[in-house]
């Protein structure tokens, strides 16, 4: 069972950047498409973005041109550079597997961000 944990988060001023990554602790190549989702507070988990073995990639709407998601099978690694950010961008982050038809069942720790002047 593959295992992930998330790391990168902090605070940071409206504007700022952070770069997220996530440890898989088996072959992330195995994983067709892998997305990082975030939870703020008082509100369901999310997908921000997600990205597949070759490359293609999805956005939600309010994210688009401010984060780029990113892997790197030979590191089981995945990246969110998160650039331009903003007060409402505050959330718990976490990476996980996507699924089409189902949220995935096990999650890590996830990494907190805090957007704040």
């Amino acid at each position: 069972q593959v295992q992930f944990v998330e790391s990168g988060g902090g605070l940071v001023q409206p504007g700022g950047s952070l770069r997220l990554s996530c440890a898989a602790s088996g072959s992330l190549s195995s994983i067709p498409i892998m997305g990082w989702y975030r939870q703020a507070p008082g509100k369901q988990r999310e997908l921000v973005a997600r990205i597949t073995t070759n490359r293609n990639t999805y956005y939600k709407d309010s994210v688009k041109g401010r984060f780029t998601i990113s892997r790197d099978n030979a590191k089981n690694t995945v990246y969110l550079q998160m650039n331009s950010l903003k007060p409402e961008d505050t959330a718990v982050y976490y990476c996980n597997r996507f699924l089409v038809m189902a949220s995935p069942t096990y999650w890590g720790q996830g990494t907190q961000v805090t957007v704040s002047s």
